[in-house]
C-alpha cells in the first residue's frame, strides 16, 4: 500500500513539465558557461585571519535575517550575493556545534540573472532575498546518498528548446521552502501564496552564468550539500545580497 506521502510525489512527478516551465531555469540561457562556476566569487564573508571555526553567528548576516533563522537549526547554507544587480555569489555551509557555527565548505555560485528582490514575483528573473528551510531534494540522477527525501525522476529533465548549457542544471537540485509546500517533492507544482509569486525556486547545479531565480552551485558542490543536509539538524538556506543580509 503507497503512503500518502509517496503518493503526493507521484501525482508531483505527473505536473513536472508545469514546474520546469514555470521555475528556476525556464529560459535559461546566453552567457559564456566554463560548465562549472570555480572558486569563490565577490561576497562572501571576510577571509584571511578571521576564524571560520568556533562562531558566534553566521558572518556578514544582521539581526533582521538572523532572528529568522529558527533555533532549532543546525545548519545553514549562506548565500551571499556579491551586489543587488549581480548574478554573482559565494554559498557557504556553515554547521552548529556545541562550541558555535563552523564553516565546513564554500562555491563560487550564481543567483538570479537580475539579481536580487525582497518582492519576488514570476519573471522578475531575481532571487528572493530571505530564510528558507531545505526540506526535500530529487534530480535527474540518482540519489547520491542524500540525507533529505529525494526524488529520482527523468521528469526534471529541461525541455529540449532551453539552452544546451543548461541541459545538466537538474541532474540534482535542493528545494528551497518558498512558496511551496514542505515535504513534497521538488516537482510538486503548488503554489501556497498564488503563481503570481512565483515558484520552483531550487539550489541546483552551475551552469556558468545566472538562473532565472535559483542558486546554482558546482556539481561537487551539489553532491556535498546533499550528502551534509540533514532534516534533524533542520537545515535552512539564508539568502541575499550584501546590503540585505547585513540589515
Amino acid at each position: 500500500m503507497r503512503t500518502a506521502g509517496s503518493a503526493i510525489r507521484t501525482a508531483a512527478v505527473a505536473a513536472a513539465g508545469l514546474v520546469l516551465l514555470a521555475g528556476c531555469g525556464g529560459g535559461a540561457g546566453g552567457g559564456k558557461d566554463d560548465g562549472a562556476a570555480k572558486g569563490e566569487r565577490p561576497g562572501g564573508p571576510a577571509r584571511g585571519g578571521s576564524s571560520t571555526t568556533h562562531l558566534k553567528n553566521i558572518p556578514e548576516v544582521g539581526t533582521a535575517l538572523r532572528s529568522r533563522i529558527p533555533a532549532a537549526s543546525r545548519q545553514v547554507v549562506a548565500v551571499y550575493g556579491a551586489g543587488v544587480n549581480s548574478a554573482d555569489a559565494t554559498v557557504v555551509l556553515y554547521d552548529k556545534g556545541a562550541n558555535g557555527w563552523d564553516r565546513k565548505a564554500s562555491w563560487g555560485a550564481h543567483n538570479g540573472r537580475r539579481g536580487w528582490t525582497v518582492n519576488h514575483h514570476e519573471g522578475d528573473k531575481r532571487s528572493p532575498v530571505g530564510v528558507f528551510p531545505l526540506t526535500d531534494a530529487g534530480g535527474v540522477l540518482p540519489d547520491p546518498g542524500a540525507k533529505l527525501p529525494y526524488t529520482h525522476s527523468s521528469a526534471f529533465t529541461p525541455p529540449s528548446y532551453w539552452s544546451k548549457n543548461t541541459r545538466h542544471d537538474f541532474d540534482y537540485v535542493v528545494a528551497i521552502n518558498y512558496n511551496r509546500v514542505k515535504g513534497t517533492s521538488p516537482l510538486d507544482p503548488t503554489r501556497p501564496e498564488g503563481q503570481s509569486k512565483g515558484g520552483g525556486v531550487w539550489l541546483h547545479l552551475d551552469h556558468g552564468s545566472g538562473t532565472s531565480a535559483c542558486v546554482s552551485v558546482p556539481k561537487a558542490g551539489m553532491r556535498a550539500l546533499l550528502r551534509a543536509l540533514d532534516p534533524a539538524r533542520h537545515p535552512v538556506i539564508v539568502m541575499g545580497d550584501k546590503a540585505h543580509l547585513t540589515a
